[in-house]
């Protein structure tokens, strides 16, 4: 017991490793221990604001739900750039060449910056159309337009509190990540419930208020992070020699990361279009499709972080030549997530009602909540291996085959899949859940294939 509370420990320092030697097990725990961590308080973003939103009324759970597919575009950019920078940053710590690690971070965040500002634009001047776009009726669209404004000029926070982590998490310091995430999902637990509901002179803000407070907490931790990275101890730093935009760098980024973006962007553009099939079946459908989504969410991303940690693996041992050791890396990771979601799932097949029931006590959307968890979970022992394979593809710079991968699997048969059982079959909502469970479980079994070929071991970034 002693030994493994050291190991917990130790993988909340920020020192300094080398992960190309070693225990496989001790590196995955190393890394994946602080990424867990990190990708807990990124769900709690999610959690935290519908719970308080919950109080409001349905109207005000649906209009976050429906807001939060559509940044899911937001997030798809950003989590595109953050892979590229990993996958970056990775290979050249395992090569040995802090200096390019540093090149390509700087890159990653003025390449980021651009974007972010481009499409904070677009989304505030068209938030109600947006949200009209997504299937919300007039009562939704008067209440979250204001929401929905806010968040997308928030999002630059979004995008660099994802693509700055990358980096960290390329470079092996997972712990840092891990505490800009703690730093920014406390501050949003603290003002969601004051900006939302008010106290004393500060004003009851509604739904805009949990929208304020979640880009006030992503903002100040963005401003650690690149405390770290200019003034602080990472094993990237950013120094004026980094400062210069090179355009070999960006061309790499935009290569590595347009596939991962592509990737992202396929699959939450699918999202997008399930959630507006379950709009379909009214505001009740969509609230409690929401609250189960966001509980899923809580548990899948922990797991990510699981994924991540084979991402970083897989990275810096093909930078120090070593294939072998990075595919024994997937393989364990792969099998520690199946057991933690096979686990989770148990826990929520038995007690979903109860979950939703936190969120919102309404007896219809308990309903269709309970219903999405149980089918969702049925699922989650592949949604293990399917993630991690995946980040592992992207670990290594080939970020093109789970984009082919998704194509096949969320345009060419979830989506067409879900409408099939939501209107011919006449399931309704209940169709997007089953949709969404085969979908999944197949992208793992085609990935895994793929990925035994080994190709992914060639791919030089």
């Amino acid at each position: 017991m002693r030994k493994w509370i050291n190991l917990f420990r130790e993988s909340l320092d920020s020192a300094e490793r080398d992960y190309t030697s070693g225990s496989i097990r001790k590196a995955i725990f190393l890394l994946a221990i602080p990424m867990m961590l990190e990708m807990v308080m990124e769900s709690l973003f999610a959690v935290v604001d519908i719970y308080f939103v919950g109080k409001i009324g349905v109207a005000a759970v649906a209009a976050v739900g429906l807001t939060e597919s559509a940044i899911t575009i937001v997030y798809s950019v950003s989590i595109g750039l953050s892979m590229a920078a990993t996958a970056i940053v990775a290979r050249r710590i395992g090569e040995k060449n802090p200096k390019a690690a540093g090149d390509a971070a700087f890159q990653a965040i003025a390449l980021s910056t651009i974007i972010a500002i481009a499409i904070g634009i677009l989304g505030y001047w068209f938030a109600a159309d947006l949200l009209r776009l997504m299937g919300a009726d007039e009562n939704v669209i008067a209440m979250g337009t204001g929401y929905t404004r806010i968040i997308f000029l928030g999002n630059p926070a979004i995008m660099l509190l994802f693509m700055i982590n990358g980096v960290f998490r390329g470079a092996g310091n997972a712990a840092i990540a891990m505490k800009a995430l703690w730093l920014a999902n406390g501050l949003n637990i603290v003002l969601d419930p004051l900006l939302i509901f008010g106290w004393g002179p500060i004003p009851a803000m509604g739904i805009e208020g949990a929208a304020l407070a979640t880009t006030i907490g992503r903002a100040v931790g963005v401003a650690y992070q690149l405390w770290h990275l200019l003034k602080g101890s990472a094993t990237v730093r950013l120094v004026r020699a980094n400062m210069v935009m090179e355009a070999h760098t960006v061309w790499n980024l935009i290569k590595v990361g347009s596939g991962g973006m592509g990737q992202f962007l396929i699959e939450s553009a699918s999202w997008i279009m399930l959630t507006r099939i379950v709009a379909e079946s009214g505001s009740i459908a969509v609230a409690g499709y929401t609250v189960a989504i966001r509980i899923v969410i809580f548990t899948l991303l922990p797991a990510m972080g699981l994924a991540n940690a084979a991402t970083t693996l897989v990275g810096q041992n093909l930078g120090a030549g070593l294939p072998d050791r990075a595919e024994k890396s997937v393989w364990k990771a792969a099998l520690y997530n199946a057991i933690f979601l096979g686990t989770v799932s148990i826990v929520f097949l038995i007690f979903g009602d109860w979950f939703i029931g936190l969120f919102n006590n309404d007896a219809g959307v308990v309903a269709v909540g309970k219903e999405a968890l149980a089918v969702l979970c049925l699922g989650y022992v592949f949604f293990a291996y399917g993630m991690v394979i995946a980040q592992s593809f992207n670990g290594a710079g080939d970020t093109l085959t789970p984009t082919l991968i998704n194509v096949a699997l969320f345009w060419a048969l979830e989506v067409p899949l879900a409408w099939y059982f939501a209107h011919t079959v006449g399931m309704g909502a209940s169709g997007v859940f089953w949709a969404i469970s085969i979908a999944h479980s197949l992208h793992a079994v085609v990935s895994v294939i793929l990925f035994r070929r080994g190709k992914w071991k060639t791919v030089q970034v």
